[in-house]
């Protein structure tokens, strides 16, 4: 009896350490990146070419981030109620990429950007 008590007492102690194991910030940190993805947080994304310290892609607005590879990136944009646009990122050895949220402007929830070599000028919207 004294054993099953014991190995219950364990039990339930290893349980609580489970369940109790999340931090806080581990549970914010889930609830942002949850939020970012559901199109409800304004983003920046920049590429940068780390060899020339030239900037190649940044977009922003309320978009989807997915790293499907080792070298690539999956970026959804919401346009529309209920339509999308689903653009990639090709990375290699001499890119990276910064993320970085912005959701304290106050712009439109289906509005997005993305300049392509912004020290050019040329930039692509959702209405062009």
């Amino acid at each position: 009896m004294r054993k099953k008590i014991g190995v219950l007492t364990s039990l339930l102690l290893l349980v609580c350490v489970v369940l109790t194991g999340c931090s806080e910030a581990d549970k914010v940190s889930n609830n942002i990146s949850q939020e970012a993805n559901n199109f409800n947080v304004t983003r920046r994304l920049t590429v940068i070419n780390a060899r020339t310290d030239t900037i190649l892609l940044e977009l922003i607005g309320t978009f989807s981030l997915k790293n499907n590879s080792t070298n690539e990136l999956e970026v959804i944009c919401e346009v529309d109620d209920g339509k999308f646009q689903k653009h990639f990122v090709y990375l290699n050895e001499y890119t990276l990429y910064v993320v970085e949220d912005i959701s304290g402007a106050s712009v439109d929830k289906y509005h997005y950007e993305i300049n392509f070599l912004p020290e050019w000028g040329f930039k692509v919207t959702h209405n062009d």
